[in-house]
């Protein structure tokens, strides 16, 4: 009897084992699963990104391989909280691999998902300008041929972009022409664009600059006029994206972010 009933203590003791046991091995299965998709989503972002900034692929399909990598990267991260719970019994040091690989997913999926909070109330406008009734002129850039695309005409463009940025306004320097482009093509270069074109005596500027790692491309041009004695400079400046129909407020903070230090320069 006594035998008999230490046999069933220790049958016991195995089935309590093993049961514990097979939600950890599953738990240790879907960590792997959770890891590999997480790192295909990786490669998947990396390659997207990397080609479009090489111009092999197009910008938006690069950029498009970036958001499909972050949906492939919450499925991982889905997968990683499973695993952590059914295997909650392993100890710290047997999950730091799948920690690691959770941490880079939420990093990666929160990246996108705060995107369009960075951008406020932004407008779906990807031409920002200071002068709506006369806006600058591309003479060596030209601007894109879907210009209106997202606004339909001019007149429609004109008040969205008035009602959002309002506070885009020329500003005067008391300096001459010449003097204020020359310090526009030096903030332009020092700011890593492209110079396109630079009339000095004209005052007009055009360059290129490129936005993130994929090097979105937005087309600038500045236009410096006298006043009537010529010793004072009125500035207009506009940006404007290549591609896409909105910016998240990038060509705005562009032009703000010049002209301040145009004028205090």
């Amino acid at each position: 009897m006594v035998n008999r009933r230490m046999h069933l203590g220790i049958g016991d003791s195995a089935m309590t084992i093993q049961s514990e046991q097979v939600p950890a091995t599953k738990g240790a299965r879907i960590a792997r699963w959770a890891t590999g998709v997480i790192m295909i989503a990786l490669v998947v972002a990396a390659l997207g990104l990397t080609l479009a900034r090489y111009d092999i692929i197009g910008k938006l399909t690069g950029f498009s391989a970036f958001m499909a990598g972050a949906l492939v990267a919450l499925l991982g991260f889905l997968l990683g909280l499973i695993a952590l719970w059914r295997g909650r019994q392993l100890p710290l040091s047997a999950r730091k691999g799948l920690l690691g690989a959770i941490a880079i997913a939420a990093f990666y999926v929160g990246f996108l998902a705060t995107r369009p909070v960075a951008a406020g109330d932004a407008p779906a406008l990807h031409d920002l300008t200071t002068n709506l009734a006369d806006p600058p002129q591309f003479e060596v850039l030209a601007l894109r041929e879907d210009n209106l695309v997202g606004v339909g005409t001019v007149e429609n463009w004109r008040k969205i972009h008035a009602q959002a940025y309002g506070r885009l306004q020329a500003v005067t320097i008391a300096q001459p022409v010449a003097v204020v482009a020359a310090k526009a093509e030096r903030l332009a270069r020092e700011a890593g664009w492209a110079i396109a074109k630079s009339d000095p005596a004209r005052g007009h500027l055009e360059a290129t600059a490129s936005v993130s790692y994929i090097r979105f491309q937005d087309d600038v041009v500045v236009r410096i006029r006298p006043d009537a004695s010529g010793l004072k400079s009125t500035v207009d400046m506009r940006s404007v994206s290549r591609v896409g129909v909105g910016d998240l407020g990038i060509n705005a903070r562009r032009i703000d972010d010049f002209l301040t230090a145009l004028a205090k320069d």
